[in-house]
This record gives structure tokens, sequence and C-alpha cells, in this order.
């Protein structure tokens, strides 16, 4: 009698109270000995779909993506409405560079769930044209995500990425101008540039600068470059120069990027400015999204004479609107920044300034932005400067 008591009690076993247990080894790391709960549960209920991901995922974690795949396979063939069996399966054969089953997994899907899909599987597919370098195609549904208010904390990091990797060629100018109240004349500053993408460079930038300031006329000519460095990680790269004597007569910047886990982003580098004195500055930020928020906190050291040494700081913020290219800013600093290519470092003892901006993506192919900031400046002892900046721009894409 106690012996099929017992046998009784084994064969009435709960198969969710397996997974919740299972489920808590393997996110402890401990695969195989929540596979073998699970397996105690499937021995029971071979098409338990929740119990078939739970074995799949394990696998996938620990590399062992054939293995994934047979357990995925599987889900969906017990459960074909569960997207969540899709999106294992997907995550599955992402990471193993499948790439072409993975598009006959979410034809699946699209069968078997209808269009559109879920959001979270839109998302895959999009990430599916990311690996496929189908730039364009996977920017366009992670935009349709993000007005669509789809809740990922990387999908605005994931949409500037693709940003800079789009084929996009464009034109612009942008206009500046600087009142100083009377101290000196107004700045009138015109810029023309040109945009276009090569494997080798990234995102190529050729820009010319023109401005009347100090009863003078200069040019300055610079290139930018945006060159990869890998699927998490990219470089920026400037180089220019000016015969005037208030642009710098030669500028060399470089800086690296990297994208880290939770939507944060970091990157280091230096600048170098030669005018009538040569300034070197080192550079890091640090950023993070949150929400429909971009938030960035950059400091700046500057080696000085002897032992001494400058710093200055910025803080900025964005809310992006309806796309990953609409957005207000607002930007507080103290100092020179290291990408102020107008202004000498060596003339000022100490800068504090406050910039708000618009920009937005009107047509698929002109974009508009204005820009506005005041800045106090401290040009030596009891000596003190002004400045009202506008600024306003527009491009075109082609």
């Amino acid at each position: 009698m106690v012996f099929a008591f017992g046998a009784k009690a084994q064969d009435s076993f709960d198969p969710d109270a397996l997974l919740v247990d299972a489920r808590t080894l393997i996110l402890d790391g401990k695969y195989i000995e929540g596979r073998k709960i699970a397996f105690r549960a499937l021995s029971k209920y071979p098409d338990y779909a929740d119990i078939l991901i739970l074995v799949g995922r394990s696998y996938a974690w620990e590399g062992k993506n054939d293995s994934a795949s047979i357990y995925l396979d599987r889900a969906i063939l017990s459960a074909p409405d569960y997207a969540d069996g899709y999106s294992a399966y997907l995550d599955n054969l992402s990471w193993a560079e499948q790439y072409d089953q993975a598009e006959e997994v979410l034809a699946k899907a699209k069968d078997n769930l209808g269009q559109p899909l879920p959001n979270g599987l839109r998302y895959k597919e999009s990430r599916l044209y990311y690996y496929r370098e189908e730039y364009n195609e996977a920017y366009d549904i992670a935009e349709d995500l993000f007005e669509k208010k789809y809740k990922n904390e990387a999908l605005l990091d994931y949409m500037q990425t693709l940003q800079r990797l789009r084929r996009n060629n464009a034109v612009g100018v942008t206009y500046d101008y600087d009142t100083f109240e009377g101290d000196i004349s107004p700045w009138n500053t015109f810029s023309l540039y040109g945009r276009t993408r090569t494997n080798l460079t990234g995102t190529l930038i050729a820009r010319v600068t023109q401005s009347a300031r100090f009863d003078a006329n200069g040019t300055l000519f610079e290139l930018d470059a945006y060159p990869s460095l890998g699927e998490k990680a990219y470089a920026y790269l400037n180089i220019g120069g000016s015969s005037a004597s208030f642009f710098p007569e030669f500028r060399f910047g470089a800086s690296i990027y990297y994208n880290l886990p939770k939507a944060w982003e970091v990157d280091a580098g230096f600048r170098y400015l030669q005018f009538s004195e040569t300034t070197t500055i080192y550079t890091a930020s640090v950023g993070k999204y949150v929400g429909n928020w971009w938030l960035n906190l950059r400091g700046n050291l500057i080696p000085g004479t002897g032992n001494s040494l400058g710093t200055s700081g910025n803080f900025q913020a964005r809310y992006y609107f309806k796309t990953g290219e609409d957005f207000f800013s607002i930007q507080l600093s103290t100092g020179v920044s290291p990408d102020e290519e107008t202004r000498d470092p060596t003339q000022l003892l100490n800068s504090y300034r406050a910039r708000v901006g618009y920009q937005q993506l009107i047509t698929d192919r002109f974009m508009i932005y204005g820009f506005s900031g005041y800045s106090f400046d401290e040009l030596g002892p009891d000596r003190f400067r002004n400045n009202l900046n506008l600024s306003f721009g527009v491009e075109y894409r082609f």
C-alpha cells in the first residue's frame, strides 16, 4: 500500500512547480541541474511549450545552439500560436549566425501569428536585417516601433547605431550669428558640408566653414570620419586646418566610442589644436538612453604650461519625439568644448554656457534645425564678455 501510494504521488507531480524550480536553477547558471528537473516534467508532458523554451534557451546561453534548436523547434510545433517560442528560436539562430534558418522561423511566425507581428518579434526582425547589414530595412522597423512606444531600453541606442551605419548621402548648410553686446563686432559664420558613407570610413563628412570676425575673413576646411570597429564600437576622426588667425592652423582629433549593456555608451579621445599656441585636450564622456531621453556628461582635461591643468565640462540632454532624429536638446557647459573649432582655448580663462535647440526631419529628404545659446566668457582678471549665439541649418538627403 505504501509503495502504491508513493507511485501515485509521483505520477501526480505538478509540472508548473517543476518549471519554476528548473527556471530558478537555470537562471542561476546551474544549467545541468535545472535541465534534469525540466526533463522530468517533459517525460510526462512532452508538449509543455514553456519548459521546451526554457531548455532551449539554457542550451543557447551555453553556446550549444544545435541542441537549443531541437527543443525550440519542438516548442513552436507544440504551440504554433505562442510568440515566446519564436522569440527564443530567433535569438538562438541569430547568436549562431544562422540567418537563413532564422528567416524561415520568422516566416513561420508570420504564417501562424499573422501580421503585423507582436512588437517583440518585429524588433527581432529588425535585428535580423541588421545582422545582414540591411540597415535601411532595419531602421524602418525600429523607427515604427519607437513611434508606437515599444518598451525596450536599448531601442533608441540601437536606432542611433543604425542611423550611423545607413548609407545616406546629404548636403547641408548652417549659419551662425554671434553678438557680443557691442564689445566687438558680430561674427557671421557659414558652413557647407557634404556627407556620404563608405565601408572603410563609415560616415564621411567634408565641411567648409567661412567666417567674418575681427574685421577679417577666414576659411576652415575639415574632414570627419566615423569608421566602425565592430558591432559595439566605432571611432571618430577629425582633421582640418585654416590660414586664418582665428581658426586653428591645424586640428586633429580622435575618439573611440563603445556601447555597453543597458543602453550605456562611453568614449575617450583627444583633440590637438594649433593656434598661435598649441593646445591638446583629453576628453571622455558617459552617456545613457533612458526612455525617450539621451543624457551625456563629458569631462575635458587641458594640460597647460608647467604643472597647470585646465578642466572643462559639459552636460547635454536630448528628448526624442516621433523619430530618432527629431529632438529637443539642452546643454550646460563650463570651459571650452574640445570640438569648438571657432575658439582659441588660450584666449579664455573660463566660459559658462547654456544652449537649447530643436531638430526635425520634416520629410524623408529635408531636415531643419535651430539652436540658441548664451555664454559668459572670462577673458582675463576683471574682464568679461557676453556672447549670444543663434544657429540655423538645413539638410537635403539623396
